[in-house]
This record gives structure tokens, C-alpha cells and sequence, in this order.
């Protein structure tokens, strides 16, 4: 796990500086110069896992499976880290607006960003992913609704289906090309390639459907 954590925080921190190298002066690879990318984060965590679950013999959708909806609550404290650094918020707007949503003090007072009042966008993440929480949560402890693997896809699904929107509201995004954000881009890919994963394993009519208990017991025994 330690190997997961470690590989998804270097991929993270990559894939954010391979965006905007020209601001590192090319030092793409010295991560601890700061920057964050989330997917990068997944992909370098998910390359690590799949290399320990095939050492260990254990399914890599099993163990996808039990992290997810821990991964997507960790995203959503992880959000509040932006908020105490002034990272990434939304347009500008007034006082009015945010006491119209019935925020605390202390976050509006945050929000004023040198002079000017912006939208709490990591707060409208945050609120998603405690939302995917609770669905994920939910869902796989209906029986036979979820296969395997599923848990992690939906995850992927519902995360990518909000961060699309909402980065669309980020003052602070990379772009990859015109007005087209990287982030963005990201997650429509990431979205329909879930989709089409969930549709294709369904069709194996050996697929066995989600069974917490017995996922927690094939991990414990390996």
C-alpha cells in the first residue's frame, strides 16, 4: 500500500508539472518543487496496485474495489487543502451570493481573494465526493446489483461527471489547448471509457456480482 501511495503522489505531482513545465523551467521531474494532479494520482497509484495484487495473486478489482469509496473521501477532505491555500476557486461574485448559499462566516470570509469574492469551488467538489461517498457505499451493500469491479468504475463515473462541470468553473485550471482544460479533457475520457468497461464486462455471463464480505476475506487471506 505504501508503494501505491508513494507512485500516486509522484504521478500526481508529474502529470502537473509535465501541464505547465514551461513555469518549472523544464524541471519536470523534481516534485518537490509543489503541484498536484488528482488523475495523475490515480494512474500512477492504479499502476502500482495492479503490479502488487498480480505479486500477491489478488484480483486488482477486488482490492479497486474496497479502496474507491475510501479514495473518493479522502478527495473530498483533501479539497479543504485548497480552501486554507486559496487554490482553486470559481469566478468572482459577490458577498450576497455566498451568503445566499447559507455558508458559514469563515468560509466566506476565506473567499475574498484579494479584494474580491469568488465561488467556493473546491466546496462544490468536496460536497460531490462525500455525495459519491455515501451513493458508493450504498450501492454495494445492495446484493446482487453491483459485479466486480463495479464499485471502482462507478467511482470513476461519478467523480469524472462532476469534476467535468466543475472545473469548468476553476480560475486556476491548465489548459491543453485552446479552451480546452486538462482536467476537463481528462475526465470526459475517463467517463466514457467506465461506461464502455462496465458494458463490456457485463457481457461475460461469468462476471460475478460484488460481494463485500467475501472481497474482505479474499485480501485479509492473501
Amino acid at each position: 500500500m505504501s508503494l501505491t501511495l508513494c507512485s500516486g503522489d509522484y504521478l500526481q505531482q508529474l502529470l502537473a508539472r509535465a501541464c505547465i513545465t514551461s513555469l518549472f523551467n523544464g524541471k519536470t521531474i523534481f516534485t518537490r518543487n509543489g503541484g498536484l494532479a488528482i488523475y495523475g494520482g490515480l494512474i500512477g497509484g492504479g499502476l502500482a496496485l495492479f503490479f502488487f495484487t498480480r505479486h500477491r495473486f489478488i484480483s486488482t478489482w477486488t482490492f479497486l474495489d474496497i479502496a474507491a469509496p475510501s479514495v473518493i473521501l479522502a478527495q473530498a477532505i483533501g479539497r479543504w487543502g485548497n480552501f486554507m491555500n486559496h487554490e482553486a476557486y470559481g469566478p468572482a461574485t459577490t458577498r450576497q451570493f455566498l451568503e445566499n448559499l447559507h455558508l458559514p462566516t469563515f468560509i466566506i470570509d476565506n473567499m475574498n481573494i484579494n479584494g474580491t469574492y469568488h465561488q467556493p469551488t473546491f466546496l462544490y467538489e468536496s460536497v460531490w465526493n462525500v455525495l459519491g461517498f455515501i451513493v458508493l457505499v450504498l450501492l454495494r451493500k445492495k446484493p446482487h446489483f453491483l459485479k466486480e469491479g463495479e464499485v471502482f468504475l462507478g467511482y470513476i463515473i461519478w467523480y469524472s461527471f462532476g469534476r467535468f462541470f466543475i472545473e469548468g468553473l476553476r480560475m486556476d485550471s491548465l489548459y491543453a489547448f485552446s479552451n480546452i482544460r486538462v482536467s476537463q479533457l481528462l475526465s470526459l475520457v475517463m467517463f466514457v471509457a467506465a461506461i464502455v468497461i462496465v458494458i463490456v464486462r457485463r457481457r461475460n455471463p461469468n462476471l460475478k456480482f460484488y460481494n463485500r464480505e467475501k472481497q474482505k476475506k479474499k485480501i485479509t487471506t492473501s
